[in-house]
């Protein structure tokens, strides 16, 4: 049932999973100039940002590389609340603080001031409504309010949504598993949203992850870090390496970071990974898209191993031809 846009809680069976404190950390950017130092780091527009509408980013180094994947999320007006892997925090923190200069803007990692959880939704009707609030917004990117907390719709089939709340008035049931972040994960590869993690940072140009086709880059906003990369990489025409997704035709584990070969000679770097109940592998992973020249040649091709059996899935969004 949708009305104005909103989801009611009553007609989905909804399931509570509450990220691992280790997962997703929280960089907090606030004063009078916030809004205007992001704009000049991030790939996104965040003049854009909204009390109603989160954005999806990026954090890149001067070669366009990207350091982090960033949900944005409004908390007022010059208050923002900055999302990623927890493991990151520390480093983007530090990058970012060196260019502040004279803006009237702090940085502080308040992670342990707020919960992250993440709350999925299947269209069986059940009365098991949590008390959380009445409404979700339906539409991805979108933001709610309610009882002090925020949630943000991050995406729509199957519908699921991050929840943000202060540490001391948690908006989830404690549920800190290893099982509820696996299933997170593998819901957002399947969706096709890539995530950077340490062994990760720096090792993708923007459009590798697809960040151009999901709406975090503003090609027409001004100047900043990375932006002639990515810009050129826009106008220079086809990026031959993307994220694509993947399922091994039997047991294997990957992670990310790991690098390896198809059996079809296409060389890849795994971006992120889960393992399914039958010990198969769902992976997101960077390699040239089909029918362009191959990769694996070489030192690169005899250090990969044995070849990864592995079938090509659909994403649920076009890449460019």
């Amino acid at each position: 049932m949708e009305s104005r846009g909103k989801t009611t809680f009553n007609c989905l069976r909804t399931e509570w999973n509450s990220l691992s404190p280790e997962y997703l950390g929280v960089l907090r950017a606030h004063g009078p100039d916030a809004v205007s130092f992001l704009q000049g780091q991030l790939s996104n527009d965040v003049t854009l940002l909204g009390p109603e509408r989160a954005l999806l980013a990026g954090y890149h180094n001067p070669q366009g590389r990207v350091i982090a994947v960033l949900h944005l999320v409004q908390l007022a007006r010059d208050d923002i609340l900055v999302l990623m892997p927890r493991e990151l925090i520390g480093a983007v923190l530090g990058r970012l603080a060196k260019f502040i200069l004279r803006a009237k803007v702090k940085l502080t990692d308040e992670s342990a001031s707020w919960s992250v959880s993440g709350l999925i939704a299947s269209e069986a009707p059940s009365g098991d409504a949590p008390a959380f609030a009445g409404v979700l917004p339906a539409t991805a990117g979108a933001t709610a309010r309610a009882a002090g907390s925020l949630a943000v719709c991050v995406a729509q089939q199957p519908a699921r949504w991050l929840l943000i709340a202060p540490a001391s008035a948690r908006a989830a049931p404690p549920a800190d598993t290893p099982a509820a972040v696996q299933l997170w994960r593998r819901l957002a590869i399947g969706a096709g949203d890539p995530q950077v993690y340490a062994a990760t940072t720096e090792e993708f140009v923007a459009q590798m992850l697809n960040l151009d086709v999901l709406g975090a880059i503003a090609l027409d906003k001004g100047c900043y870090t990375g932006q002639e990369v990515i810009a050129r990489a826009h106008y220079r025409g086809r990026v031959k390496r993307r994220m694509q997704r993947f399922i091994t035709h039997g047991p294997l584990q990957l992670k990310a970071g790991g690098g390896g070969v198809l059996a079809h000679g296409r060389a890849l770097k795994v971006v992120d990974a889960v393992i399914l109940t039958d010990g198969r592998c769902e992976f997101l992973a960077v390699t040239t898209l089909p029918g362009a020249a191959t990769e694996a040649s070489g030192p690169q091709a005899a250090a990969a191993g044995a070849p990864i059996i592995a079938q090509q899935l659909a994403l649920p969004y076009a890449l460019p031809t």
